[in-house]
């Protein structure tokens, strides 16, 4: 009677071993993450005159993309610099913009990166430009 249910004890605990995960699965085994090339900066935005002579507001979504890690790492220990300087290209661009005019974002993005090489003292990254819009 003892043995019976000790075999149907180790029986259940067998069955219950084999349908859990095991515990361990992947332990001492570490992923490897590539490391990041890419950092989004919060959108930036600038005044500018709308169509209808009213003031409007200029939106624009940017980011970073730097293939080299060395270069990564300094472009996002520089994230408050590259965001001044962005900004600072957005706010004189948009003072000049005329009335109702679509952004050009190919003088922009060029413009931005200009500041971009300008921060982090070489070139060897690229600004990618978001959306943009005009309220």
């Amino acid at each position: 009677m003892r043995r019976a249910i000790v075999l149907s004890l180790l029986s259940l605990l067998a069955a219950a071993s084999l349908a859990a995960p095991p515990a361990f699965a992947g332990h001492g085994k570490e992923e490897k993450k590539a490391p990041a090339t890419y950092f989004a900066l919060q959108p930036l935005t600038a005044t500018t005159i709308r169509r209808d002579g009213r003031r409007g507001v200029m939106t624009l979504e940017t980011g970073v993309q730097a293939l080299d890690p060395a270069l990564m790492e300094r472009a996002q220990q520089s994230e408050p610099r590259l965001r001044a300087a962005f900004a600072q290209v957005l706010m004189t661009y948009t003072a000049g913009m005329p009335r109702g005019a679509a952004p050009d974002l190919n003088y922009l993005g060029s413009r931005m990166q200009d500041a971009a090489d300008k921060v982090l003292g070489r070139k060897g990254s690229k600004v990618l430009l978001g959306s943009a819009m005009v309220n």
